[in-house]
């Protein structure tokens, strides 16, 4: 089993690599590409980091070698989509904030082009580009301002995308500015400082919740260390568990409290995180 979920993993990433090897032929515009060895670092760091959930399968098979059950297997094969997804969160937050942080970015790098003596239009442009905080919009909001479109509207557009919202205030003071002829480098500078301050209120909320995480953690360890102390008095916990009926009624029953108390003080958290 082990080496056919590592024969799958490489066959994916070779046709992953094939497929990002004939777009590189296609746009070489003539030239020729090299290509790295497979063993390169560059090529395998991207699969590490998107294959990770798949490391369930090995733990799960050291797990049912130890038990000599195949019930591990199978709950390994099913945390995998489980842990696939929470990867997948983590990533969407990782971004959320990386973009939040770039249209802050953004507001301070069109004031001071702004300042220097730029128009709207050109500053708007040259901090895109040294910022991206514009996200996938980025195109369409930099074409809108170099050739006279509606900028406003491309930028509300912009702010639908996760974590982009302070966007919207960017299109409200630009909306402003071209209207009644206010200082749009005034209107940014208190836009930035509004959604530097949110962003500080965010980062102290979740400092005061890594404790409560952490607690969770920890007590989402404590089976495997009670299973540590079963072997350290001789006991054999695993064939207790997986090879008596008493057993499998505990390990069902303590899998399905463990799971509820995570869920419920995941919610907790969440909570306090969202008010």
């Amino acid at each position: 089993m082990a080496v056919v979920c590592a024969g799958a993993a490489a066959l994916l990433v070779a046709g992953r690599d094939r497929g990002a090897a004939r777009a590189r032929l296609l746009l070489a515009g003539g030239g020729t590409v090299r290509q790295a060895p497979w063993w390169a670092p560059e090529r395998l760091r991207p699969a590490a980091r998107l294959r990770r959930e798949w490391l369930c399968l090995p733990v799960a098979l050291v797990l049912a070698g130890l038990a000599e059950s195949v019930l591990p297997l199978i709950a390994g094969a099913g945390a995998v989509p489980l842990v696939r997804r929470r990867l997948r969160a983590g990533e969407r937050r990782r971004e959320r904030e990386r973009r939040a942080h770039a249209v802050i970015a953004l507001c301070g790098a069109v004031a001071g082009e702004l300042r220097a003596g730029l128009q709207p239009g050109p500053a708007l442009v040259s901090a895109a580009g040294a910022t991206g905080g514009l996200g996938g919009a980025r195109t369409a909001v930099t074409a809108a301002a170099r050739f006279g479109g509606d900028v406003p509207r491309a930028l509300r557009e912009a702010a639908g995308e996760p974590g982009a919202a302070g966007l919207a205030g960017v299109a409200a003071c630009w909306r402003v500015a071209v209207e009644s002829g206010a200082g749009l480098a005034a209107g940014l500078d208190r836009l930035e400082a509004a959604l530097r301050a949110e962003r500080d209120q965010r980062d102290e909320l979740r400092a005061q919740l890594a404790g409560a995480r952490s607690t969770v953690g920890l007590l989402a360890l404590l089976p495997v260390a009670a299973l540590a102390i079963g072997w350290a008095l001789g006991a054999d916990p695993l064939r207790v568990l997986f090879h008596t009926p008493e057993g499998l009624v505990c390990l069902l029953a303590g899998a399905v409290l463990e799971a509820a108390g995570l869920c419920w003080a995941a919610r907790i958290v969440r909570g306090g995180e969202e008010r």
